[in-house]
């Protein structure tokens, strides 16, 4: 074969390839990101308890990915926290079994739903899911119970307040009847013969006040 059908073969090699590659080349794979633990957590803030997030990586097969990248990000406001360095971010990488475990989340102080967003990362592709957690027993539960004592406490001071005004209604017509009684027996003091009726007392009870009706 003369060497221009040899260049000819071989420009038509690399035509061809170069047309051809992008067919063979190996697509992105597709990963799925499965939540294992912490979703529908109860995080107690005071106790400074809470259960780590698991997520695990896999393919489209649902085989576990290793050395997948995955990030938790946990809420700039609101009900949340922070990660054991003082971060509102983790990243981890997954282990054999294609999992990453978030762990050392402190809550804050806020009582509330806290949404733990995460994302992973495996040789160009990605995926997503969302934690659902709630931190509870922070300041805004303790303020709840104040409030609630102090709308029972108003209650029973206004119950105070009726049963006081009664007593002293009872007392003062209690009054008025003795004196009426007084100012006759005084008229009919002129004759001997006239009786004199002993005076009538009226104690008054403790009054008792029902709820609304």
């Amino acid at each position: 074969m003369k060497p221009t059908a040899y260049r000819a073969v071989f420009s038509l090699f690399l035509i061809l390839t170069n047309h051809l590659s992008p067919a063979f080349a190996q697509a992105p794979p597709v990963l799925n990101l499965v939540i294992v633990e912490g979703e529908g957590a109860i995080n107690n803030v005071k106790q400074r308890v809470n259960r780590d997030p698991i997520v695990q990586v896999e393919d489209e097969n649902h085989r576990p990915i290793a050395g997948a990248a995955v990030i938790f990000f946990l809420p700039d406001q609101g009900a949340s926290g922070t990660f054991v360095n003082g971060a509102r971010t983790l990243t981890v990488t997954t282990n054999e079994q294609g999992r990453a475990i978030a762990t050392g989340i402190k809550p804050n102080n806020v009582n509330g739903p806290m949404q733990i967003r995460v994302t992973a990362s495996f040789q160009g592709a990605t995926a997503s899911a969302v934690i659902n957690q709630m931190n509870t027993g922070g300041a805004g539960s303790a303020s709840g119970s104040n409030s609630t004592a102090a709308a029972s406490g108003g209650g029973m001071s206004a119950g105070a307040k009726i049963g006081i005004i009664l007593l002293i209604v009872g007392g003062a017509a209690a009054g008025g009847i003795i004196a009426a009684t007084h100012g006759g027996g005084g008229g009919g003091g002129s004759s001997p013969s006239t009786p004199v009726t002993p005076p009538i007392v009226i104690t008054a009870g403790t009054p008792t006040v029902g709820g609304p009706k």
